[in-house]
């Protein structure tokens, strides 16, 4: 593994473009493109305020800055730097913008959700959706860019409008039975929408793209339902997690339950490989001391320490008295080729959980010395990267794991990850710095177990 040196960057604003050539990173108000290979800096562009959210088209040409604050998305051109494109939501705000899939449309959401506007780069046209529902996930485009699914809250009704990219003609709406809609996700090929109903009601219903309600499900009544929802890259399965802390995966032909695993407080299948990770104190050598005089006697170092079954893993008591509790599965994702899941409990914070699909068990838990912050998926083979807001990042795959500490100078404390799109670079972000780690060019699942 190689390592670059530190850069400033502002709230995580940093984003690899999808064509994996450049890697764009926000300094307050500057938004600096930078080459992938040689970290060189390709472009500088100068927003006129603060930028809280950036996101590139889908061809990676362009890139759009927010600047919620002034109501304000400005647009920059890589192959056209002296380009420029201003788009003003005035005295309707702004709380979200997003590329269509064409990287030729710009839809920009009012303060409140009053409603959506797309704005059109080519022909400089306007139109407007009204009606947009405010959930946690309430658009969504299917794979290839064709259709783009929208809840709607009209006259204290849940309903769905699904549009054509193309000429954003509006193809099919429809109601929902659904009390109050907490999101959407087309499946991987676009032939199924997936609705789900708010915490307190727990519904999940399938649509077809003509409106057509192909199945409804719903594991138990009267207790927190739905947290998280997964498609799996082949659109065979579909994963629900929920609040009674078990995942729950249906199939694409009936529809129903096929496992239903929980996650228990102890381990007891002798086959579930457990990688605990201990952390030793070694002290610093005497050429150490003297270029950092400062420094403590002693560093930090960790490994992973294999262990079999029966084995407790950290729980927390959740807070009852509070909304959203620290409690069920708020985290979930099948690897690339589906041969893998993972999952994570919110109040067993220490720990990942990593199952085989192809036998529907349970095949390896990573237990951390701190709480887990992010894990992600490599985009090209089954391994993860996961990280603890700790100077170390953490890696598996189906031979083992990886501890590395972080070799750059300070302290980067990495709270989130993004995975370069060819899956040959990290991007690990800490809260105002960030760093790349490159990767060897090795065959899959090639991580020695440490």
């Amino acid at each position: 593994m190689n390592f670059s040196e530190l850069f400033r960057q502002t709230n995580q604003l940093c984003q690899f473009s999808p064509d994996g050539k450049y890697l764009a990173t926000v300094v307050e108000f500057r938004l600096i493109i930078r080459d992938v290979d040689s970290f060189q800096i390709q472009n500088l562009y100068t927003c006129l305020d603060t930028i809280q959210q950036i996101e590139w088209s889908a061809d990676s040409q362009f890139i759009l800055c927010s600047l919620f604050k002034r109501g304000i998305v400005q647009v920059w051109s890589l192959e056209q730097p002296d380009w420029t494109c201003k788009i003003d939501e005035g005295s309707a705000g702004l709380c979200l913008a997003r590329w269509s899939p064409d990287s030729r449309h710009i839809l920009s959401t009012a303060d409140f959700h009053l409603r959506i506007t797309v704005w059109s780069l080519l022909t400089k046209s306007v139109s407007y959706i009204r009606y947009p529902k405010q959930c946690q996930k309430g658009i969504d485009f299917s794979s290839g860019g064709k259709y783009m699914a929208l809840a709607e809250r009209r006259d204290c009704q849940d309903k769905i409008s699904i549009f054509a990219c193309g000429s954003w003609e509006l193809v099919k709406h429809f109601d929902t039975d659904t009390d109050d809609l907490e999101g959407l996700s087309w499946s991987p090929d676009g032939r199924v929408l997936c609705v789900w109903d708010a915490p307190l009601n727990y519904k999940v219903l399938l649509y077809s793209v003509d409106g057509r309600c192909i199945a409804q499900y719903s594991a138990y009544s009267n207790a927190l339902g739905v947290k998280s929802i997964a498609w799996s890259p082949t659109s065979q399965f579909l994963a629900i997690g929920s609040y009674d802390q078990k995942v729950r995966l249906l199939n694409h032909v009936t529809w129903k339950t096929v496992a239903e695993r929980n996650h228990p407080t102890e381990l007891e299948d002798s086959k579930t490989v457990v990688y605990n990770e201990v952390e030793t104190r070694a002290p610093l050598s005497g050429l150490e001391i003297s270029v950092s005089p400062t420094a403590t006697l002693f560093t930090s170092q960790s490994k992973y320490q294999v262990l079999n079954p029966p084995y407790k893993i950290p729980t927390v008591k959740p807070d009852s008295g509070k909304a959203n509790p620290r409690l069920g599965v708020g985290s979930l994702a099948f690897s690339c080729d589906c041969r893998y899941m993972y999952t994570k409990n919110d109040n067993m914070p220490h720990a990942l959980w990593v199952w085989d699909i192809k036998k529907l068990k349970l095949c390896s838990v990573l237990v951390q010395s701190s709480p887990i912050k992010c894990v992600s998926w490599d985009p090209q083979q089954s391994r993860l990267a996961l990280c603890t807001a700790t100077n170390r990042l953490y890696m598996w795959s189906p031979i083992g794991c990886l501890s590395v500490d972080i070799p750059v100078d300070g302290s980067l404390l990495v709270q989130s990850l993004r995975w370069h799109p060819d899956g040959n670079a990290l991007l690990m972000m800490s809260k105002d710095q960030m760093c790349v780690c490159f990767l060897p060019d090795e065959q899959p699942n090639s991580i020695s177990e440490q």
